[in-house]
């Protein structure tokens, strides 16, 4: 593909994952989210204890003559996926214990940098009907940069939008255990007979959680197993675009129809939660530069019971000793680290508050 090519946005593309990104450009998407060939190698029917059958995954495209033959395949798709990734793009693949661990090997030997591995627990897991085993549950997805240990030759890391995701599971970390449904009822795609389109469709809210998390608006998404197109459509619904590969005319116009009912989610309405790490660093010695603290000014700890004095280096002077706002929190706390720009308060006529409350001053004062 000619580089200056514009890029065939919020499409799907007909054909062999490998050779289809092998036409696009270098450098050109995002992320990439894929949702391989499980290689499940099934030997037989599926029964029910009723003796009927089990729609499990037996179409063509899931089989493998080999180990080797899917090894094979994976480091050809990964090494495609990796080359049209931009530098500090990242990739996610979603697998089960039948694969899942040969695609983390592969990509860690074309140098990915795994970041995560998230479990995504099934509250309505297919029972195990024969009683052979633990009832399978759960499916693992891995995120991993391109870049090695996250950062790219610009300096610049992928995307991760932690303080979103924090407030998106009520102000608590988000873990790597995700518990969400199968894809069940209304979401299920249908073919015209009025089964099931795909046997593998992935819920929305899984990829709503994927796309929020690691993306912004605007930002290109690549699927190279598009299926029914859950991708494209949360991709849609969220204000990414994205690029779909599927090999499957079936499942081409199933896709097409599907994204064509989504609903996009307003651009005002896709802001986020931002992050302090993105925003420009504003050192203490710049609170005095703009003169909304001088040098001699006492800060007080929040109870108001310990105190120490600018210095007009941004420097505090605590009882003889001299250091940072940070080093000084420290000290006083008998602790290895500390905030000082929550740690320190100033008098106001409301009482006593944090100094971040000046550096945010700063920060605005300088985005004007």
């Amino acid at each position: 593909m000619n580089p200056a090519r514009p890029l065939p946005l919020d499409t799907i593309l007909q054909g062999d994952c490998i050779d289809t990104m092998r036409s696009l450009p270098d450098k050109c998407v995002d992320l990439v989210f894929a949702d391989p060939p499980y290689n499940l190698q099934l030997g037989g029917d599926l029964l029910r204890p009723d003796n009927s059958k089990v729609d499990a995954v037996d179409d063509h495209w899931d089989q493998f003559a080999s180990f080797a033959a899917y090894d094979k395949f994976t480091r050809e798709w990964l090494t495609q996926a990796r080359r049209v990734l931009k530098d500090d793009g990242a990739l996610w693949v979603i697998g089960s214990y039948h694969n899942i661990f040969r695609v983390g090997a592969t990509l860690q030997d074309l140098g990915f940098w795994i970041l995560n591995d998230v479990i995504w627990r099934k509250t309505n897991p297919m029972p195990n009907f024969k009683g052979t085993r633990f009832t399978n549950a759960h499916e693992t997805l891995i995120w991993a940069a391109k870049a090695q240990g996250g950062k790219s030759p610009s300096g610049k890391r992928y995307t991760f939008n932690y303080d979103a995701m924090k407030v998106f599971n009520d102000d608590i970390q988000m873990r790597s255990d995700w518990t969400i449904p199968l894809c069940t009822g209304e979401e299920r795609v249908k073919g015209a007979d009025g089964h099931k389109a795909h046997p593998t469709q992935k819920p929305q809210a899984l990829l709503h959680r994927v796309i929020l998390s690691t993306t912004n608006p605007g930002d290109v998404i690549l699927d190279p197993f598009f299926g029914t197109g859950s991708t494209g459509a949360a991709a849609k619904r969220l204000g990414r675009h994205f690029i779909g590969i599927e090999r499957e005319t079936d499942y081409v116009e199933v896709a097409k129809a599907h994204i064509a009912r989504v609903i996009p989610t307003a651009p005002q309405d896709l802001e986020v939660t931002g992050s302090k790490r993105s925003e420009p660093r504003i050192p203490f010695g710049q609170i005095i530069e703009f003169g909304l603290l001088n040098p001699g000014d006492v800060l007080y700890r929040s109870k108001g019971d310990l105190s120490a004095r600018v210095r007009a280096d941004g420097s505090l002077s605590v009882d003889g000793h001299t250091g940072s706002i940070h080093k000084m929190g420290a000290m006083l706390e008998k602790a290895p680290a500390c905030n000082g720009w929550t740690y320190w308060h100033f008098k106001t006529d409301n009482g006593l508050a944090p100094i971040d409350v000046l550096r945010a001053k700063v920060r605005a004062e300088l985005a004007a």
